[in-house]
């Protein structure tokens, strides 16, 4: 939160911990949110999650179990990354395999994750809206997602 209120940032790079400002209740996810998520969904301030790297550091206990599905079914704009590919020992198309394995995403999703991720880029708007437009959603048209 101090990275935002404080620093003017405009993502958070392992925002994993923003689950701590969010009361879930029933099984359908009706939400509570904190004053910090509120502003982190409403505001559409990315979260660059990275489930590889947060297993290693013990900011989740599994991938099963990892905030990711909670934060990206309250449509927070949730980014899939691999923080240090060496160190994590991961690439990202490991890391989208264990997030379709552990929650049963499908093409839709990972189109998802990857438009949230080309908004999120630090390219110039019009740079950004070629990519998706002319790669990214034709790409997932041809697979069926």
């Amino acid at each position: 939160g101090q990275a935002l209120s404080w620093c003017g940032a405009h993502r958070l790079g392992h925002g994993v911990r923003l689950i701590d400002d969010i009361t879930l209740t029933g099984a359908d996810l009706h939400p509570q949110l904190g004053r910090l998520a509120a502003y982190v969904r409403d505001t559409r301030v990315p979260l660059e999650l990275c489930p590889t790297s947060n297993l290693q550091t013990g900011a989740a206990p599994s991938i099963a179990e990892h905030p990711i599905g909670v934060l990206t079914a309250l449509r927070f704009r949730v980014t899939v990354n691999t923080d240090n590919r060496l160190m994590s020992g991961t690439s990202m198309t490991g890391e989208l395999q264990k997030l379709v394995d552990a929650f049963g995403y499908d093409p839709a999703d990972l189109r998802w994750f990857t438009i949230n991720a080309m908004k999120s880029a630090f390219l110039p708007f019009d740079e950004r809206l070629q990519v998706i437009e002319h790669q990214i959603k034709p790409a997932y048209a041809a697979l069926g997602g």
